[in-house]
């Protein structure tokens, strides 16, 4: 189904005049239109390069975020234990098997007192 719609534009990349079949055509032609998808890449790239630098990425910074939000709280996960204590999770389970570090039951939840952590290393 063609159709007759005929509008007068101007092309995003030449700034030429053009007539459109469509309301949402852009460009005068493809090339206008390949030519000016490579310059949004260049000066995207540009951008990247000129931009100053973080320090930390995202996920450092998350990280560091949620073991100062641990490092505050009395009572933590297993997870959120073996994090603060620089061990995997499986390791963690290791130290409760041998009853190394006090664990309490909660409902369904194991919680583990942060003054035991402490104790655990004096």
């Amino acid at each position: 189904m063609a159709s007759n719609i005929r509008i007068e534009k101007v092309c995003i990349f030449c700034e030429q005049p053009f007539i459109a079949k469509t309301t949402v055509t852009k460009y005068c032609s493809h090339n206008c239109s390949r030519k000016y998808y490579k310059k949004q890449k260049r000066d995207e790239k540009i951008r990247k390069a000129t931009a100053p630098r973080k320090t930390m990425t995202d996920a450092e910074e998350q990280t560091v975020n949620s073991f100062e939000i641990i490092t505050k709280r009395d009572f933590l996960s297993i997870k959120e234990a073996a994090t603060l204590i620089g061990v995997s999770e499986s390791t963690f389970y290791r130290l409760m098997k041998n009853k190394t570090i006090k664990t309490h039951k909660l409902g369904g939840r194991t919680i583990i007192k942060r003054s035991d952590i402490d104790n655990l290393f004096t």
